[in-house]
């Protein structure tokens, strides 16, 4: 079982790729080589390969990254499942897993839904998408100094409070706050139920 993140930058006309290809590219080294792991084509879209269990984590952190972005928004949606056939790229492959992430990606977007996911479960979907949904409440209305602590966070999950403050160059007090207006905590919680149910997909 793998998951496929599929995206796409909204109203990718209205921006420079320069602004947040470079940005993507290097993020998404991480994961493997492109074009086996990863690819970015069209000039607006990418397809990304994950493990199931931190598919949710890594999809949050695409968002905080580009939304650390002036003006830069993103749609994604997570299919869970199999792969069953391995092409000369991510976007050349295929299985449920890739099915259901192109397939989901359409449905929101007619939906005007920048998140989702599609486990194959019915009864998952609806809980997570349910989450999802609730969570974009304040995801998709982060600030740039919210996305980026938020990206920071994710990337640095052992670090104390007091080293996210030196790593900004801000004190203390201020990532505390920042945190709390990024609804952190409310991520956190997310994040963690989804660790707990993905090991059942």
């Amino acid at each position: 079982m793998i998951a496929i993140i599929t995206g796409d930058i909204i109203d990718s006309v209205k921006h420079s790729g320069s602004d947040w290809i470079p940005v993507l590219k290097d993020y998404f080294s991480r994961f493997g080589p492109s074009p086996m792991n990863w690819e970015i084509y069209r000039g607006d879209e990418f397809q990304l390969k994950v493990n199931r269990e931190n598919a949710l984590l890594v999809a949050i952190e695409i968002k905080a990254l580009l939304k650390s972005i002036k003006g830069i928004e993103v749609r994604m949606a997570i299919g869970i499942g199999l792969e069953t056939y391995i092409g000369s790229g991510v976007s050349e492959s295929n299985g449920p897993a890739y099915q259901r992430s192109g397939r989901q990606l359409e449905y929101i977007k007619e939906n005007k839904v920048n998140l989702s996911i599609a486990t194959g479960n019915a009864s998952y979907d609806r809980t997570l998408n349910l989450m999802l949904r609730l969570a974009l409440d304040f995801m998709d209305n982060w600030s740039i100094v919210s996305a980026e602590i938020v990206h920071i966070v994710l990337d640095y999950p052992n670090d104390s409070q007091k080293e996210i403050a030196q790593k900004l160059g801000i004190k203390q007090s201020a990532v505390s706050q920042r945190l709390k207006r990024a609804r952190m905590d409310l991520l956190t919680d997310l994040l963690a139920y989804y660790g707990e149910i993905s090991k059942e997909f």
